[in-house]
């Protein structure tokens, strides 16, 4: 990808106002490939069917809302591609929100309303963002660890990386982060 304009930007949302909104401050700053879909399942569908660079989308959509949609495109078998950067866009930004955005495997978190800024923020570390994706039973996303403490020198970095060991020495407990 070489700037701006060669990405292909996948918009989900029900509501035309927001599309037309985004529509226009993404080709307001390059974006020319722009998508969009009114329903989780047609996002999908136009997933399957053709690349896309970032998905946007919106949380408070029906019948299947913007976390719904995340979790299918994060870990749903069939999905065209888990990896793809996602940004979600909300008024709704309590702080239980934005972990259960987190939590599903957003890349990006955009808060409404939107500014041109903040969205091109969003979108320029949704797209350059190196972190690991990580997979777990119930998670697939990017590290949700956006950086690694330099001054930690505990053995532990969760509460798992014990190897499954009954029993810790309480040394290591009081380094645990």
């Amino acid at each position: 990808m070489a700037s701006i304009s060669d990405i292909h930007v996948l918009m989900v949302d029900d509501n035309r106002e927001m599309r037309f909104l985004l529509r226009c401050l993404l080709r307001a700053g390059g974006v020319i490939s722009i998508t969009e879909a009114l329903t989780a399942s047609e996002g999908i569908e136009i997933m399957r069917a053709q690349p896309v660079d970032l998905v946007i989308v919106d949380w408070m959509m029906q019948p299947v809302d913007g976390l719904a949609f995340t979790r299918m495109v994060r870990c749903a078998g069939e999905s065209p591609n888990p990896y793809v950067p996602l940004l979600m866009v909300t008024a709704h930004t309590e702080v239980s929100r934005v972990a259960m955005a987190r939590d599903a495997g957003v890349s990006g978190f955009v808060r409404k309303p939107i500014s041109a800024r903040i969205l091109y923020q969003r979108m320029t570390a949704a797209l350059t963002d190196m972190r690991a994706f990580i997979r777990t039973d119930d998670f697939l996303g990017p590290d949700r660890r956006r950086g690694q403490a330099l001054d930690y020198a505990g053995p532990f970095r969760r509460e798992t990386d014990h190897g499954g060991l009954d029993t810790l020495d309480l040394d290591d407990v009081r380094w645990r982060a």
